[in-house]
């Protein structure tokens, strides 16, 4: 098959046209062929005689889902990025925003065919750009491409842009929970990404507010998956989901009031509340895919980190083991495990069965927590302040020892 190259004798934009039409009209026969092929290379030339640059960009589309079908992926890279270098020749932001569309709409049917190169596409397209409204749109059709494609690693790597893209965007609100929602769902069919796909989750939950009772309901489903993965998660033991109005709904909604009811033991109870669920709601947690084993391992280091930060710096093994439910020579394995999961820092003394703590992670961080926090800031700002004046002052007295001794 002949590939498309642009010469000194032919605009590309027409090149394209006579390819693209021989590649459609090639089993027609050469006298219909012949015919039709002259007839859209005629009209693609007044198009871009009189300057009808979105006229052309359809025209040049019209054929392109046979030529998905039929041509090599690099003609089709070839004729998109012709096609794609129309936008640069509109007139306005309008006709740019409506070129766009167009393209996009086009390179997103059938998205199982060829979807990488669909999603290079539409890549190519975006940074051709300028409106952030048309980058903005083009980027979610790509994320739609790679998601129902399954080539989702194609796009992963932007993710980590997002917030820069954010600023350039502008994005309202409802468009930011559609970012977040979609990039979300993007990276939770793949489990390396589990941390990244909650990441997101919260973030779309965040943009809900008290103020709008019928937008808070559309997140409900959302807020149930966001607790069930991270109660899930063998490696998330903190998030601020119990401050979210989106999460927060749940308490009192019927349907969902006791999956709300699992994340607050699990940010703010010990092993003995989660039995206690688990014993009367062992159905709900099958359903959510919930195991019993892993809910349990979890829980038994949360309780651990619970005691680490509420007892005055010594905990003894008596306690870990009884609040724990384990035999008093598991103990130290699962402390270790808590330094291991970088949840404690602390140190075992095996002589006098205790353990001693540093520092513990806190489940949840709202307000009490920050104000624990600034009186550890005040204390440290008033001790360091001392020192200060301390070295201040033996200076002062070492100064005046030294002036005394000159005058002798």
């Amino acid at each position: 098959m002949t590939t498309v190259v642009p010469t000194a004798e032919e605009d590309p934009a027409l090149s394209v046209v006579r390819f693209t039409a021989e590649l459609s009209w090639a089993d027609a026969g050469p006298e219909v062929s012949e015919a039709q092929v002259n007839s859209l290379c005629m009209e693609a030339q007044e198009c871009m005689i009189e300057g009808r640059w979105l006229d052309l960009a359809s025209l040049m589309l019209t054929s392109a889902d046979l030529i998905f079908s039929k041509a090599s992926e690099k003609d089709l890279e070839c004729v998109f990025t012709v096609i794609c270098n129309l936008v640069k020749k509109a007139e306005n932001f309008d006709q740019v925003h409506t070129m766009a569309d167009i393209i996009s709409s086009k390179v997103t049917q059938q998205p199982n065919v060829k979807p990488a190169l669909r999603v290079k596409i539409l890549f190519n397209l975006y940074n051709l750009l300028e409106n952030p409204a048309s980058c903005f749109f083009v980027y979610m059709k790509a994320l739609s491409v790679a998601v129902s494609g399954k080539v989702t690693e194609h796009v992963i790597p932007s993710f980590k842009n997002i917030d820069s893209f954010l600023r350039e965007w502008n994005l309202g609100v409802k468009d930011q929970r559609e970012l977040f929602l979609t990039i979300s769902n993007a990276l939770k069919e793949n489990k390396s990404s589990a941390k990244d796909s909650f990441k997101f989750l919260t973030r779309y939950l965040a943009t809900f507010s008290d103020e709008d009772a019928y937008a808070l309901s559309e997140a409900k489903e959302e807020a149930v998956r966001a607790i069930v993965d991270f109660v899930k998660a063998p490696d998330m033991f903190q998030c601020d989901l119990l401050d979210m109005p989106a999460v927060a709904q749940l308490e009192k909604d019927a349907k969902h009031a006791l999956v709300y009811q699992l994340l607050k033991i699990f940010l703010t109870q010990r092993l003995d509340a989660y039995l206690d669920f688990s014993t009367a709601n062992s159905t709900l947690l099958k359903s959510y895919g919930l195991v019993h084993e892993d809910c349990i391992a979890k829980m038994r280091l949360l309780s651990l980190v619970d005691l680490a930060s509420n007892e005055s710096g010594q905990v003894p093994y008596s306690l870990i083991r009884d609040t724990l439910k384990i035999e008093v020579d598991e103990v130290e394995s699962w402390v270790v495990k808590a330094i291991t999961a970088k949840l404690i820092d602390c140190k075992i003394d095996q002589m006098n069965e205790i353990v001693i703590v540093r520092r513990g992670t806190e489940r949840v961080f709202g307000p009490h927590q920050w104000e624990i926090l600034r009186a550890k800031l005040v204390n440290w700002r008033t001790n360091i302040a001392n020192v200060i004046t301390s070295i201040q002052a033996n200076k002062i007295s070492e100064d005046s020892t030294q002036e005394g001794l000159m005058i002798r």
